[in-house]
C-alpha cells in the first residue's frame, strides 16, 4: 500500500461519524505550572497530597478475529451477601466487522478508556471512540500489516509493522511524532517502560532494539541470535522477558540474563503482572496447550521460576492475555483485584481472578477456573485489550476527568528530564493538560448535537 500524506482517514461512506474539519493547534499555557528546571528530580507540587484517582468498578473487554470481527462486551462485579461471592458478569456490546482483514492488534487507552486502536493486516490503524463507540478514523502510516499497538499514555499510542518501523502519534490530533527506523524486517512486538521514557523491540533481524521515547530515535541494540516473538517488561521496570518459539528468558535492565523458562509448548503471549496477594511480580504465560501458565519469578538468579498455577478451560491455544485491576464492592471486604483476560482460537474469551492465587502457593500447581466466560460461537479470537468502564458522574468535573498527583507529577517529571537532556522538541509538553481540554470540547459538542 502506498505511503499516505495525511494523518488520519476519513471514515468510509456510511460511518456514523463524518470527518471534522481540523481544529487549529492549542496555545500552549503555563498557568498554574511553573516551567520546569533542569534538575533531573522535578519539584513535587502540592497535588501531592491528593489520593490517586480511583480504580474502575467496571470494565471493558474488546477482542479481535481473524474473522475481521470486533468484539465488545461490558464486564461488572457484584457480591451476594447470601453466599459471600463475588459475581462477574460480561455483556456483549457490539460485534461487527472491523476491518477488511484479520484483526491482529488491539489496545485501549488507560485512565479512563477513551480511545481503542485496531490494527489489521491490511495495513490500517483505526481508531475508535470507546465511549460514544464511534470510528474517529484510519491511521495509514504503515506499509506492512500491523502486529502491536500499545497506548504508553492517555495521550500518545505506539504501533509496530511488519514494515520493519513504529509510529508514535499523539492522541489530540492523531499525528505522528516520530517513526522510528532501525529494525531489518519485520517488528514482531514492541513493549515501553512504565515510566514511558523508552521502549524495546524485537524483530525478525534477531535483534533487540532500545528506543528513546523522549527523543524519538533508537539509543541501543543488541544481537539476540534468533528471531524473538515477545517483548515484555515488569511492572516496576526492573525486569524484562523475551520469548522465543517455547522459552521465556529474564533480563535485568542491564541485559543480565537471570532465568530460561522452557515452558512445555509454543507460546503465544506473555506478560509479566503485579501480584493481587504478597509482593513482586507473577508471569503469565499463554501458549499452544490450552491454558495460561503461572511462573513464579525471583530478581534472585539463584531461585529459578517455578509454575505455580494453571487457568484452565479454554479448548484450543490461548492466543492473548491482558490484565487489569478493578476495585470491589465495598461488602467483599476486599478493596481491589486484578482481572486476567483470556482469548483463544476455540472462539471463547474467559475471564480469571487473580486473587485466586495464593501468597504462598503449594507445592502442587494450581488450577484455577474462569470467573466469567464468553462464546463468540467459532470465531477464530486473536487478540484483546482491558480497559476501564465508564466514568463516573463523580470522577468528572465540568466534563473533565479529575488528574490525580500521580499523573501531573509524571508531567512535571517528563518536562525535567527533556530539559535536563537539553531537548527543546516540544511536541511533548503538556500533552495531557491538552488533551483533557480537547475531551471538554468534544463533550460539550455532543452535548450541543
Amino acid at each position: 500500500m502506498p505511503k499516505h500524506t495525511s494523518a488520519i482517514k476519513a471514515p468510509e461512506r456510511g460511518s456514523p461519524v463524518p470527518q471534522k474539519k481540523p481544529k487549529p493547534e492549542p496555545v500552549q499555557s503555563v498557568k498554574g505550572k511553573e516551567k520546569a528546571t533542569a534538575s533531573p528530580t522535578p519539584r513535587r507540587k502540592e497535588k501531592e497530597t491528593e489520593a490517586p484517582a480511583p480504580l474502575p468498578k467496571s470494565f471493558k473487554i474488546i477482542a479481535g478475529s481473524y474473522e475481521k470481527l470486533l468484539y465488545g462486551l461490558e464486564g461488572s462485579v457484584s457480591y451476594d451477601t447470601d453466599t459471600a461471592a463475588l459475581s462477574f458478569d460480561l455483556k456483549p456490546v457490539f460485534i461487527f466487522p472491523a476491518h477488511v482483514s484479520c484483526i491482529k492488534a488491539v489496545a485501549a487507552s488507560p485512565h479512563g478508556g477513551k480511545w481503542l486502536a485496531t490494527g489489521s493486516a491490511d495495513e490500517i490503524v483505526k481508531v475508535w471512540d470507546l465511549r460514544r463507540r464511534k470510528e474517529i478514523g484510519g491511521l495509514m502510516h504503515h506499509e506492512g500489516s500491523i502486529t502491536q499497538l500499545h497506548f504508553p499514555s492517555r495521550s500518545h499510542l505506539i504501533s509496530a509493522s511488519e514494515d520493519g518501523t513504529l509510529c508514535l502519534f499523539r492522541a489530540r490530533d492523531w499525528s505522528v511524532l516520530r517513526a522510528l527506523r532501525g529494525h531489518k524486517g519485520r517488528v514482531n512486538c514492541v513493549a515501553v517502560h512504565p515510566s514511558g521514557k523508552v521502549a524495546l523491540s524485537v524483530g525478525k533481524d534477531r535483534t533487540l532494539r532500545m528506543w528513546d521515547l523522549m527523543r524519538g530515535k533508537g539509543c541501543a541494540s543488541t544481537k539476540l541470535g534468533k528471531e524473538a516473538e515477545l517483548v515484555r517488561w515488569s511492572s516496576d521496570g526492573s525486569l524484562f522477558v523475551v520469548g522465543v518459539a517455547s522459552t521465556i528468558d529474564v533480563y535485568t535492565t542491564d541485559m543480565n540474563l537471570i532465568h530460561t523458562i522452557n515452558h512445555p509448548s509454543r507460546l503465544q503471549d506473555v506478560k509479566l503482572c503485579k501480584r493481587v496477594n504478597g509482593e513482586g511480580d507473577v508471569l503469565l504465560a499463554g501458549a499452544e496447550d490450552k491454558k495460561l501458565s503461572i511462573y513464579d519469578i525471583s530478581t534472585d538468579p539463584e531461585k529459578p521460576p517455578r509454575m505455580v498455577a494453571e487457568m484452565t478451560g479454554h479448548a484450543n491455544r490461548v492466543k492473548a492475555v491482558a490484565t487489569l485491576p478493578i476495585a470491589l464492592p465495598a461488602a467483599s471486604g476486599r478493596a481491589s483485584t486484578t482481572l486476567v483476560c483470556t482469548v483463544s482460537s476455540d472462539g471463547k474469551i474467559h475471564v480469571y481472578d487473580l486473587a485466586a492465587l495464593p501468597v504462598q502457593p503449594g507445592t502442587t500447581v494450581l488450577e484455577i477456573s474462569p470467573v466469567a466466560e464468553y462464546d463468540s460461537k467459532g470465531t477464530r479470537l486473536t487478540c484483546v485489550t482491558l480497559a476501564d468502564g465508564d466514568i463516573e458522574e463523580s470522577a468528572a468535573v465540568n466534563g473533565k476527568r479529575k488528574r490525580s498527583a500521580d499523573e501531573d507529577d509524571d508531567d512535571d517529571a517528563e518536562t525535567g528530564d527533556r530539559e535536563a537532556a537539553g531537548d527543546d522538541d516540544s511536541a511533548w509538553e503538556d500533552e495531557a493538560e491538552a488533551e483533557v481540554e480537547e475531551e471538554a470540547e468534544q463533550e460539550a459538542e455532543v452535548e450541543s448535537d
